[in-house]
Formats: structure tokens, C-alpha cells, sequence
């Protein structure tokens, strides 16, 4: 407050307008600290060199673990039972140091045990919860095929029932940690095309994985699954999936996520071009004394503050049990695009400098090419929008 005048000092409240944190629980700004501090002393320092080397140590997987940060929004199994509005806030500062972190957060929790804790048998959630949520386990979640990528359903990974388990055969692509993990959460199809859920270790005869070598998300350890007549016990198949929607259950968990990540990386770098364009001096001014620089920061703060609110918003929603399929969808959407255009114009705004690694924002724009394709492209959701309001079909 600036006594003299009376008036509240705007310097206070321009990077958070809706006074959001205001309307966070304790716990949830507990969290969001301590996401925030681990992600500046842990992760920040290292990911220039990590991104350059596509380098990820599956041990931080521990740190994340002993933190709390993995299963976040589960019960039981000794994990926090925190709201999905703690999660969205984990996913965004991981997000605002680099896309694969947040990835490596996201997998694990949307992806893997969140299929376990809700369709797996209480013996599945005890072998492997605890496990998963301390980190001493990796996951993935082998879904995704070369040509069934929008479209999981024409997939060609099939099972056959034996008399003492089933047999799996497919490859799967693009599945992140599909490299270093130790529990794979395999999506497969019975003899009528219905889709069931396995959970597969490592060790099983027949499965295989390759690393994929990509320009973007390259601390995320991506890759295929081969799986060759892998024979795994009746204990194995997920007992309570429902069909595609247990699928896109997690797939929307995870969508959720993404949308607070998006905004996580957008923020990070609407910040990074506010304190270049301010120091940045051409005849005689700072940049930001241009009007087309203040627009354009004017720009980015209104997109961030509102797709922050939207995410908030949501999480409560689901924090009420609410259905929010229509607006998950609606959010990845619109969130991925967004901060995919504020990256670009924080680049554009730091002009040869914006692609160096050292102000991250090259980097951020690469992995949101990425991170604005999966999960749904920004078309696929606008067929799922479409679908919701007019109930036809435009696949």
C-alpha cells in the first residue's frame, strides 16, 4: 500500500491479477513451495546440460517420491491425498524448468497409478502402489501405436485368453519412460475388439524396448515397446476397466495436468522476456519502453492469468467429483496453443538471443511443439468439442 497516495501499488498484483493464490488452501501453497523450491535448487541448474546430453537419472524418480509428488491425489498407499488442484500446481512448476519433468511427473501419476489405484485388484494396489509412489518403481503407459495415435482404438495389440494367463502381442510407440521403466501399464484388445488394461513388468520373456531419438522433449525418455508372445499370469489383467472410458479416465487425468504445465512453461518464459525487454537498452530506452513490447507482455499476462483461472477452476470441479471431460479437453486445447504462441513471441522478443539455451525459452518452444501435439492435438480437441455439442461424430 502506498500510504502517501492511498492507492495499492500495482507493482504487487500484476503477476497474479485474479488474486488466485488467494483462493489456494494452506496445503495447496504448501505444496506449491516446496514444488518450487525443489524445482530451483534440483532441477533448474542442471537442465541446459541434461537437455544437451538427453540425459534423465531414473533415480531422481526417489527425490520426487520422498517429496510427495507422485500419486499426489490418491488415498491410502502412502500417498498424500492431496486435491487435484495440489497436482495441477506440482505440474506446472515442474513444467516452468522443463517440459520432461513435468512429463515424468505426469506418466507416473495420471498414467500409471491412477489405472492401478482405480481399476486394479486391492493384491495389484498393494504390490505395486506403495512402490510406485515412493519411486523405488517406474511406469509407463503403453497405449499409443504408429497408426493409432488420435485414434487408440484402431490399435493392433491383441491378447489371447490361456488356460493359466494371456498372451500379449504388439508394439506400442512414443510411450515416455518406456526406456527406463519397470512397470508397464499395457492397453490391449480381446478377440471382440474390447479393450482391456495389464500391468507387466519388466522382466516378462518377450518384452523389449528402444530408445527414440527426438529434437524436442529430449530429457524424457521416450520409446517403443515390443511385445513378443509375452505370457503373463491372470493376475496381471486390470479386473475393473470398463472399456475405453477407464482409457480415456487416465488419459484425461493426465490432460489436466498438461493444461497447468503448458501455462507452468508459458509463465516461465513471459517472465524471462519482462526482464530481458527491461534491461535490454536501444537508443538510450529499455525495449520495453516500445509500445509493441508492452502489448505483447500485456498479451501474454492475459492469456496466462486466464488459463491459470480456467485450471483452477476445473480442479475444484473435480475436486467436487464433478464431470469435467468437456472442459479437460477444452483446456489442453486452448492452454497448449496459447503457450505455445506466447513461447514464439518470447522468443521473437529476445531476438538472437532468444535462441540460445542459456534464457531457456528455445527450449521451451520445442518441447511445446511436442506438448501441444500429444494427449490430443489442438484439432483433435476441437472434434471432441464438436462431438460434445452436437453428438455427431467428425472423426
Amino acid at each position: 500500500m502506498d500510504k502517501k497516495n492511498n492507492k495499492i501499488n500495482s507493482q504487487d498484483t500484476w503477476i497474479d491479477p485474479f488474486y488466485l493464490n488467494d483462493l489456494l488452501s494452506e496445503e495447496e501453497k504448501s505444496i506449491q513451495k516446496t514444488t518450487q523450491d525443489y524445482c530451483k535448487s534440483k532441477l533448474l541448474p542442471n537442465v541446459i546440460e541434461h537437455n544437451k546430453k538427453c540425459f534423465f537419472d531414473k533415480k531422481i524418480y526417489k527425490e520426487f517420491g520422498g517429496l510427495g509428488f507422485l500419486g499426489l491425489s490418491i488415498s491410502g498407499y502412502g500417498a498424500a491425498n492431496a486435491s487435484n488442484i495440489a497436482y495441477g500446481l506440482v505440474t506446472k512448476e515442474f513444467e516452468s524448468v522443463d517440459s520432461s519433468y513435468r512429463s515424468a511427473i505426469s506418466v507416473q501419476s495420471s498414467l500409471v497409478i491412477h489405472p492401478i489405484f482405480h481399476f486394479g485388484s486391492e493384491e495389484q494396489k498393494k504390490n505395486y502402489l506403495p512402490e510406485l509412489v515412493k519411486g523405488n518403481l517406474v511406469g509407463c503407459f503403453g497405449l499409443t501405436e504408429s497408426i493409432s495415435g488420435s485414434d487408440p482404438s484402431s490399435m493392433k495389440t491383441n491378447f489371447t485368453e490361456l488356460s493359466d494367463g494371456y498372451l500379449i502381442n504388439g508394439t506400442k510407440n512414443w510411450i515416455t519412460n518406456a526406456p527406463i521403466a519397470d512397470v508397464f501399464i499395457i492397453w490391449a484388445l480381446d478377440k471382440d475388439k474390447k479393450v482391456h488394461g495389464f500391468i507387466v513388468d519388466r522382466k516378462t520373456k518377450g518384452l523389449t524396448t528402444s530408445l527414440i531419438d527426438k529434437a524436442s522433449l529430449k530429457i524424457s525418455q521416450t520409446g517403443q515397446i515390443i511385445l513378443n508372445n509375452v505370457k503373463v499370469p491372470k493376475g496381471s489383467i486390470l479386473p475393473n476397466t470398463k472399456g475405453w472410458k477407464s482409457v480415456y479416465s487416465c488419459i484425461n487425468k493426465a490432460r489436466y495436468g498438461i493444461a497447468w504445465g503448458a501455462m507452468g512453461a508459458a509463465q516461465a518464459s513471459w517472465l524471462i522476456a519482462k526482464d530481458y525487454t527491461e534491461n535490454r537498452i536501444i537508443n538510450k530506452k529499455p525495449l520495453a519502453a516500445k509500445q509493441l513490447i508492452q502489448k505483447k507482455l500485456a498479451d501474454m499476462q492475459t492469456e496466462i492469468s486466464l488459463g491459470l483461472s480456467a485450471c483452477l477452476h476445473v480442479g475444484k470441479a473435480m475436486d467436487g467429483g464433478k464431470d469435467t471431460k468437456i472442459a479437460i479437453s477444452m483446456l489442453k486445447r486452448n492452454n497448449c496453443r496459447k503457450a505455445l504462441n506466447i513461447v514464439r513471441d518470447a522468443r521473437d522478443m529476445l531476438g538472437a538471443n532468444g535462441i540460445l539455451d542459456e534464457y531457456h525459452i528455445i527450449r521451451h518452444l520445442v518441447n511445446l511443439e511436442t506438448v501441444n501435439t500429444y494427449d490430443g492435438t489442438e484439432d483433435t480437441h476441437a472434434l471432441i468439442l464438436g462431438k460434445f455439442q452436437t453428438n455427431i461424430d467428425a472423426f
